[in-house]
């Protein structure tokens, strides 16, 4: 096998500019495709640096339902920080907890799309 990296994850949405609302404002994600398309918007957003985007997959896009993705990993550096800044922002946050890997939370975005947070435990 030659894999080297995942490209694009798709995250299904009703709204692509709530979306875009949601991961840039609130989460710091940057925008690093925004392209009118015969099929629609191409919206995709990741945080700096990152090798893999999400792809905000408005309706008719690809045949996604919103809120059908789960199980996203998010890998912060501080995620009781994220936690609170997510609460006070009037989303709900399930945890923090201590898990044997790391520190762990879970969200989801407007749509429902599941998503958590990881602060990775040292030497794990």
């Amino acid at each position: 096998m030659t894999i080297t990296h995942v490209s694009f994850v798709t995250l299904p949405v009703s709204d692509q500019d709530r979306a875009l609302r949601f991961y840039t404002e609130l989460l710091g994600f940057e925008v690093t495709a925004d392209l009118d398309m015969p099929q629609g918007r191409w919206l995709q957003v990741a945080p700096e640096g990152a090798q893999t985007v999400f792809t905000l997959s408005g309706p008719g896009m690809g045949g996604f339902t919103p809120g059908e993705a789960r199980g996203i990993m998010l890998v912060t550096t501080d995620v009781d920080a994220d936690c609170a800044r997510l609460a006070a922002a009037g989303v709900s946050v399930q945890g923090p907890d201590d898990l044997p890997w790391g520190r762990m939370a879970s969200f989801s975005d407007p749509d429902g799309n599941g998503l958590m947070l990881l602060t990775e435990k040292e030497g794990f």
